[in-house]
């Protein structure tokens, strides 16, 4: 297959929705189909280049998320929308909704994938919990994209449940975004820095609704607050503010970007991993870190489908305690024996989600959608 990934912002390794679908780009090629991406950047061999449409008022903001939404050049959409078998728009902003409109022109199927939760926006500008707000905009997301498509990707029941909850007509496919091959069981010795210390880590960009505030707090609440080091992997808005909030503790957390290579070496150092965002589609990176031999401690949200991966509750903490999950913390460090039991169970419970599984059913609804347009 001739395949066209549409997505505003795709080199960026700040973003879920960007790394996975750069993973499936790569897997797919591998398989032997032609991947190119629509997006915004330079122009290369695969990638069809929009220039980057800014947004008054907004435009600090969208940049410290290290956001780009993409220009409306329609003789680059349109030429590369006619290159394709099928479309696969990522996003539901105003390239993925004009890219369906002409494929709709151009007789090409398009399918449609939905990773970006409401809240994840609304978060952004101190709305995420107000619900009357978040209906409104999944009601826009599914009035003018997703109704226009018969065939969604979610990687996560929750989401699946969400979107038909809402009234979303289109058939759901839940494919998990996937890991790859190496993320699996890896333990390393300690950086000389970090000997004697207990590692704890969460990946994700440093933002209102990932809630690493929570974690900066726990510490101060558990009886291994000076052994604890905190590692955040990520960029993001709330920089500034959690070095500051860091500094109360005894060991600052530790604030840095990681290449995959550096993140499994860093992950295999650790100790322990928490995921303490409010709301997630998914959280792949949670499921790379259980695979690499982890405990991970969750938030136990209900607008989040992260707790699916706890296989107990002992991996489980109410949504925005610091106390609480400061108990959750102290009962891993408490019980070594358990935890590493647990770290082969959760290790074993990552294969579930390899990403070659996630290729085999994304291929299944890409064919499913091709031979249904054909009628």
């Amino acid at each position: 297959m001739r395949i066209l990934f549409v997505i505003d912002t795709y080199t960026t390794n700040n973003n879920g929705t960007s790394i996975s679908a750069q993973r499936f780009a790569t897997e797919l090629r591998k398989r032997g189909h032609e991947v190119r991406i629509l997006t915004t950047g330079k122009p290369e061999t695969d990638i069809y280049a929009l220039d980057e449409l800014k947004i008054p008022i907004f435009q600090s903001l969208i940049e410290k998320h290290g956001f780009q939404f993409a220009a409306m050049e329609r003789k680059v959409i349109t030429e590369a929308v006619e290159w394709a078998d099928i479309v696969h728009c990522y996003m539901p902003f105003a390239l993925e909704v004009y890219a369906k409109q002409v494929a709709d022109k151009l007789h090409k199927p398009a399918t449609a994938a939905f990773h970006i939760q409401p809240e994840n926006l609304t978060s952004s500008v101190n709305l995420g919990k107000v619900e009357w707000v978040n209906n409104l905009v999944y009601d826009s997301f599914r009035f003018f994209m997703y109704n226009h498509f018969t065939h969604v990707h979610v990687p996560s029941q929750f989401m699946a449940d969400e979107l038909m909850k809402r009234g979303y007509k289109a058939k759901i496919h839940v494919i998990s975004n996937g890991i790859q091959d190496d993320f699996k069981w890896t333990k390393r010795a300690k950086r000389p820095e970090l000997e004697g210390k207990l590692l704890v880590m969460m990946v994700g960009r440093l933002s209102v609704e990932k809630r690493q505030d929570v974690i900066i707090d726990a510490v101060k609440y558990s009886k291994y607050a000076d052994q604890i080091q905190l590692l955040f992997a990520g960029k993001g808005p709330k920089y500034e503010d959690y070095v500051k909030q860091g500094k109360q503790l005894k060991n600052p957390p530790i604030f840095a970007y990681y290449t995959r290579e550096k993140l499994i070496d860093t992950l295999a150092q650790c100790d322990l991993y928490v995921h303490a965002s409010d709301m997630e589609s998914e959280a792949i990176s949670c499921i790379e870190a259980f695979a690499t031999g982890l405990v991970p401690v969750i938030a136990n949200s209900e607008v989040s489908a992260t707790p699916q991966f706890a296989l107990d509750g002992r991996s489980l903490f109410i949504p925005g305690s610091p106390k609480d999950l400061a108990r959750a913390m102290d009962y891993w460090f408490d019980h070594p024996h358990e935890r590493d039991y647990m770290a082969h169970q959760y290790a074993e419970e990552a294969f579930k989600y390899h990403i070659d599984k996630s290729i085999d059913q994304f291929e299944k609804m890409l064919s499913e959608a091709i031979q249904e347009h054909q009628g």
